[in-house]
C-alpha cells in the first residue's frame, strides 16, 4: 500500500518512516513509503493517483500539512485518508477544518502513529460497496 509522507524536514520524514516500519500492524499490507518534501510534488503525486494513505506534517514549510490536507480534500477525487501531525494542541480546530481523518501531535509517538495509520490503511483496503 502506498503511504505518502510529506514534510520539508528530512529528519521528520525519517522519524515517521521509522514509526511506520515495513508495516504498521500485522494485519495490514506492507507500506510502500513515498517521501515528498514540497507541496507541488505532493499534488503531482495525488493527481497521478499515486497514494493510498497520507501522513502530512502540519509544520511543513512553506506549505504546511494543514493547508495541503484541506486542498487535497477539496480538489482530489476520492482523496486518500490523511493522518495529520500537528505541533500545538491549539491547532486541533485547524486540523478539523482541514478535514484530516486522524490527528496526532508532536512529538511523534511511534506507537500512536503506527496504530492510527494502520486504521487508515484498513479503511482504505476495504473495497467500496
Amino acid at each position: 500500500m502506498k503511504v505518502v509522507v510529506y514534510s520539508h524536514d528530512a529528519d521528520t520524514r525519517a522519524e515517521i518512516k521509522l514509526a511506520i516500519g515495513r508495516r504498521p500492524a500485522p494485519d495490514v499490507p506492507d507500506a510502500e513509503i513515498i517521501e515528498v518534501a514540497t507541496a507541488p510534488a505532493l499534488f503531482r503525486l495525488l493527481d497521478a493517483g499515486g497514494a493510498d494513505v497520507m501522513v502530512l506534517d502540519g509544520e511543513a514549510q512553506p506549505a504546511g500539512g494543514i493547508g495541503a490536507c484541506r486542498q487535497a480534500k477539496d480538489e482530489i477525487y476520492n482523496c486518500p485518508p490523511v493522518l495529520l501531525i500537528i505541533a500545538r494542541a491549539d491547532d486541533r480546530w485547524l486540523a478539523t477544518w482541514s478535514q484530516a481523518d486522524v490527528v496526532i501531535s508532536h512529538p511523534i509517538d511511534p506507537v500512536a502513529l503506527a496504530r492510527e495509520l494502520a486504521g487508515l490503511m484498513r479503511s482504505r483496503a476495504i473495497p467500496a460497496s
